[in-house]
């Protein structure tokens, strides 16, 4: 039989700054793609394999192949790169999961949502976690349900997209089909029969007025906790030893995933305007509300909760606190695009807005004594920014010019907790954001480009981009980036390249996120925590800089190969090197005399005393690291047998190391702070908190009703170091975590799917604390926490039920 040839619709996608990441045509042999074609810069379609530059394109189907429920997991499991762990016992950390590219941070990984820049989140990492310090974007908030498919470019961006983009871009596509709907329902739990968790979504695709479309998806889940907190005979919080310990050997700890409630809808919508034109909107909003878990409060640690937590009758046995969250986020954009004349036209408007507010449950605070509240409204904090765009580009036959204006206006906003969540010692746990911490603060900037592509020969291709932001905050950048391609063998072997200078500009966050804890004891007053960099504590007192902007380097370098029409081969080599990171200190403290008694030798003790604290952290500028890697992917696609085969073999190999001299504070460093103000505990999590080796292997085979994905994935090893000693680091080796998913085609409409996540119920290495009773908190953490591959939660079921009308 021949084959059937079928052409998509073009869909072009413009991004915000100087580049296009689009699918221009899709050739479908027997429902099989065979090739699908993107294409960067606002030039001509080019295939992935003629790009200029590397690009992962994750449908939503090979996102669901995964097993996984949530997005930022979906693609942890789908591209090498890519990595996001559940956190556990970090306040909010443990609600938003820090994820990055190329174990960058989450600050350098530019979002984007149908091609134009996704809001960062309104929370900054401040626990011990991966990310520690850094601003993400809250990939939690988007439907694995809503989209249509992901594509990550693998490559430094400023010049392109402006800033945060130094390790790359990820571009969520939300689909736009019609005429069709789907409901999908699921529900799954642990093998150790915790973590259940149920949920529904529905998609539907509606023609509005002929020629336009409305595409709609509604979703809500709920997950419950699990718990793998580890036991102790011995050793209880911070190695003290008592009869309560030995009589509680799980110390009443909570460690593991929280429980959450999600709601969500997202829209997207076109309207053709003439015949060269269209009005476009799209968005969503999510709801996330999570319960996670503090430290256990021991009975000889809080002494008494003045009978407001222990049932009448019953022993003080400590408790427990819980922290908990409600999440908003919002974004919407709408524009108009189309031709004018013989140039390509795209102006819109952006909205977006993430908020997050605390409230810390089943705690007291001790200075109210009996008056004490168990519930504290602990404040919040809330991130918006409002974007304008507009881009242009145009084709004069083999050479291509873009060119545009982007105008961002960020709010960052900071709301105190009620008086009884701060007050005298606070609230156990989490004491709330006192009114000194509120801040309200605003910046704009304006960014504008210009780009070129240019088809030399046949076989050669180049292009440059050069870009200039102002920021009204700490001034100007320009960013350039020049890149190549060069094909051989009738396009089936391409050698490309690129060269590119990259920003990142401080965020809001870090600038004026404070946080004074204050803490009594007897007549004396103790307060520590964060100051901002804006504060005179931190930028008279300390002599700290201003915050300015982090300068990449980015050199990219491979081959690509198709050495027949089923297979294709990329790989990439790429050298980061960032100077001037910014990063959260360490706890400056201390050192030789006590509070009320400073040694008035040592400045920064006078410090402390003067402002009536124990210690302080803050941000700065002060790290230059170098990243090195190499991408790996080979895709093949076949009819076997009866069926069809498809293998997808994905590595990647990732480095960072620090080098120069770490900048400490001329202030510290001449009274012996150097060891302390970025200590190797806090350097781990830079240099190895993230696996240097993931590999990806996905098979896939298609029969008659069947499919089944089986997908394994090889998280290397990762390395603790300790703050002071090196004895007592621990490497955790590298795992396999093998997942597998059997869909059944019960109708042409309905499909029913079981999932097995984990198989062999693989779990980290167990810590092994060397006597240091601080690295497990006496036995608290059975798996690693400051550092974390793929989580502690074993084997899950799940099943699906996908039905389309």
């Amino acid at each position: 039989m021949k084959n059937k040839l079928f052409k998509k619709k073009i869909c072009a996608l413009v991004l915000s700054g100087a580049g296009t990441i689009a699918y221009a045509q899709e050739t479908v042999k027997e429902n099989n793609i065979d090739e699908v074609v993107v294409t960067t810069g606002r030039t001509k379609p080019r295939t992935i394999i003629t790009s200029a530059i590397p690009i992962d394109n994750i449908s939503a189907v090979q996102l669901k192949s995964t097993g996984q429920v949530t997005f930022d997991k979906a693609l942890t499991y789908a591209v090498p790169s890519f990595n996001s762990s559940q956190q556990t016992v970090s306040d909010a950390t443990a609600h938003f999961d820090p994820a990055d590219l190329r174990g960058l941070g989450p600050s350098r990984t530019l979002v984007l949502v149908n091609g134009k820049r996704k809001n960062q989140s309104a929370l900054i990492y401040v626990n011990d976690t991966p990310g520690k310090g850094e601003v993400g974007t809250d990939l939690k908030s988007i439907p694995s349900a809503a989209l249509q498919n992901v594509e990550v470019l693998r490559d430094g961006a400023s010049a392109q997209y402006g800033s945060d983009a130094i390790a790359g871009v990820i571009n969520i596509i939300l689909k736009n089909s019609v005429g069709k709907s789907t409901v999908n329902l699921f529900s799954g739990i642990t093998s150790k029969g915790d973590g259940f968790n149920i949920g529904a979504d529905f998609n539907t695709g509606i023609r509005v007025a002929k020629t336009g479309s409305l595409n709609l998806t509604l979703g809500f889940s709920s997950q419950n906790k699990t718990n793998r907190a580890g036991s102790t005979t011995k050793d209880g919080l911070f190695g003290v030893e008592n009869a309560w310990t030995q009589a509680n050997p799980g110390l009443g700890m909570t460690i593991g995933q929280p429980e959450t409630k999600v709601g969500n809808m997202f829209v997207n919508f076109e309207l053709p305007t003439g015949e060269t034109g269209k009005f476009y909107a799209f968005g969503g909003t999510t709801y996330r509300n999570g319960t996670s878990y503090g430290l256990y409060r021991t009975p000889y640690w809080v002494t008494s909760d003045f009978g407001l937590l222990t049932p009448a009758g019953k022993p003080y046995n400590g408790f427990q606190p819980e922290f908990k969250t409600d999440v908003y986020d919002y974004n919407l954009t709408s524009g108009w695009k189309g031709m004018f004349g013989k140039w390509s036209f795209d102006g819109s408007a952006t909205f977006g807005s993430n908020a997050v507010n605390y409230v810390v449950g089943n705690t007291i605070n001790t200075s109210l004594g009996a008056n004490s509240p168990t519930r504290f409204k602990a404040g919040g904090h809330q991130f918006s920014n409002i974007i304008g765009n507009i881009d242009i580009n145009r084709n004069f036959g083999t050479f291509v010019l873009g060119a545009g204006v982007e105008v961002r206006n960020e709010n960052y906003q900071a709301t105190a907790g009620e008086e009884a969540s701060y007050i005298g010692t606070g609230a156990e746990s989490f004491p709330g954001l006192q009114p000194q911490n509120e801040v309200n603060k605003n910046r704009q900037n304006i960014g504008a480009y210009m780009n070129a592509e240019w088809d030399v020969t046949k076989n050669l291709l180049v292009g440059g981009t050069v870009r200039y932001e102002n920021f009204s905050d700490f001034g100007n950048n320009v960013s350039w980036k020049g890149n190549a391609r060069y094909k051989l063998l009738d396009d089936k072997l391409v050698f490309r390249g690129s060269v590119s200078t990259g920003f990142r500009a401080p965020s809001l966050h870090q600038i004026y996120y404070s946080n004074v804890q204050t803490k009594i004891t007897g007549n004396a007053v103790a307060n520590q925590g964060t100051f901002n960099n804006d504060s005179q504590i931190v930028r008279s007192d300390l002599g700290v800089p201003k915050l300015n902007a982090e300068k990449a380097f980015n050199i990219t370098g491979g081959f690509a190969v198709k050495p027949f029409k089923n297979l294709t081969i990329t790989a990439d080599y790429y050298r980061i090197k960032i100077k001037d990171r910014v990063l959260f200190s360490g706890d400056i403290g201390y050192k030789t005399g006590a509070p009320g008694s400073p040694d008035t030798t040592n400045p920064v003790e006078v410090i402390l005393d003067n402002n009536k604290i124990t210690s302080l952290k803050f941000f700065t500028n002060a790290v230059n690291t170098v990243t090195q890697g190499v991408d790996f992917v080979a895709n093949y696609n076949s009819a076997v047998g009866k069926g069809r085969l498809g293998i997808i073999a994905a590595f990647n190999y990732n480095e960072t190391e620090i080098v120069d001299n770490i900048a400490v504070p001329s202030i510290l460093a001449q009274n012996g702070y150097s060891e302390n103000f970025f200590d190797r505990k806090e350097q781990s999590r830079i240099i190895s908190a993230r696996p240097k080796t993931k590999t990806i292997l996905s098979l896939s085979y298609d029969i008659s009703k069947f499919n089944v994905n089986l997908n394994n994935t090889y998280f290397g090893s990762v390395t603790w170091q300790h703050a002071t000693d090196p004895a007592k680091d621990q490497t955790f080796a590298g795992k396999v975590v093998t997942d597998i998913v059997l869909t059944y085609k019960i109708t042409n409409d309905l499909k029913v799917s079981g999932v097995v996540n984990n198989l062999f119920n693989i779990y980290p290495d167990v810590i092994d604390s060397k006597g240091d009773v601080v690295t497990d908190l006496g036995g608290r953490f059975k798996y690693p926490w400051e550092v974390n591959q793929f989580g502690f939660n074993g084997t899950t079921f799940q099943l699906n039920v996908n039905y389309t009308f």
